[in-house]
């Protein structure tokens, strides 16, 4: 089995290099948009702007060529789309238009169109409808609690395939479930994708908690009351409410909330300090996808009708209309109601 991921990213690097260790020589390709990226991973044998410190397998093939990359693909291999949420659309309408054959494609990226408030799948499919040329792919998203870096290091993760097709689910499996990496499957895409979108912007508000030192209890509170939101929408959005209850709901919550390799934590704790936004995305380096569909998710929401005061008061903090102290006490000063 050969297995072609775009994007080189730290996210399509780690797990660029999770497949090479169990697959043979050339098996696995990591395709960057850089030849000098390319070029300087090939002199250094490492990813030093995304995944510095991290030694890349030897037998790891690297491409410039986005057509070839796809192309040398069967219709029993498998395609990963590692980009982040803003390059889903431009990413996969290429790879529609370069297929000569069906193919199985999975992604990484976690969050919303910000524009639309449409899931990953749900912009897979509107590409194509717009590019797809009769063919039949085979499509899953691949989710749950992983920094790249311990990935990348070979250190232990558990990671959720989604997708309708059980063919899909094992050939995922075979790819990237071996030494210490286990990968579970589940058939509810929505669940999947919402939980991914829905933790980080949580993991925001967890951030700003613990930046404006409000305590271990309020921690707990953000987390508890933020996944009873989670399961609120999913359901809405016609997933299964339990999936939350998994590694790609309560399970990516925790890390991304609580691990000091979030980005979105960081975001959450440089707000409580007072910080600009812009200022705060300029020394990232790299995305922070809560921010970018915080108001995506609260639009689908309300389009949905689905109380979530903790993802709304993100929203307005993240715009500019409140600052954390403000949308704190917004949030304290709601009514009493039942738990639920």
């Amino acid at each position: 089995m050969k297995v072609t991921l775009l994007g080189a990213g730290a996210w399509g690097t780690a797990m660029a290099s999770q497949a090479a260790r169990q697959l043979r020589e050339e098996d696995v390709c990591l395709w960057s948009r850089s030849l000098g990226q390319i070029q300087a991973i090939t002199q250094t044998g490492e990813n030093a702007e995304y995944l510095p410190g991290i030694t890349l397998p030897k037998n790891l093939h690297l491409a410039t060529d986005f057509s070839a990359a796809v192309k040398r693909l069967s219709s029993d291999d498998l395609l990963v789309i590692a980009t982040p949420m803003s390059g889903l659309s431009e990413t996969i309408a290429r790879v529609l238009q370069a297929a000569e054959h069906s193919l199985n494609i999975i992604w990484l990226c976690k969050g919303l169109e910000p524009a639309t408030a449409l899931l990953p799948h749900q912009v897979v499919e509107r590409e194509h409808r717009l590019h797809g040329r009769g063919l039949k792919h085979t499509y899953g998203a691949l989710s749950g609690p992983s920094f790249a870096h311990e990935v990348g290091a070979g250190m232990p993760c558990a990671l959720t395939i989604a997708s309708s097709s059980t063919t899909l689910c094992e050939i995922v499996q075979a790819a990237f479930h071996h030494g210490n990496m286990r990968i579970y499957s589940n058939d509810d895409l929505i669940g999947v994708e919402l939980g991914g979108a829905v933790k980080n912007v949580l993991a925001i508000a967890a951030g700003i908690g613990d930046g404006l030192s409000l305590g271990l209890n309020a921690r707990a509170a953000v987390l508890t009351r933020g996944l009873a939101e989670m399961m609120r929408l999913v359901k809405a959005a016609g997933g299964k409410s339990e999936t939350c209850m998994g590694l790609t709901g309560v399970g990516d919550l925790i890390l991304t909330a609580t691990g000091d390799l979030s980005r979105n934590r960081r975001v959450g704790l440089e707000l409580a300090a007072g910080k600009s936004l812009p200022e705060i995305l300029a020394s990232l380096g790299h995305v922070a996808e809560g921010v970018l569909c915080a108001a995506a998710v609260s639009d689908l929401a309300k389009r949905l009708g689905v109380d979530m005061p903790i993802t709304t008061m993100m929203g307005e903090v993240l715009s500019g209309k409140l600052t954390p102290k403000e949308a704190l006490k917004k949030l304290m000063g709601r009514d009493p109601k039942i738990e639920s």
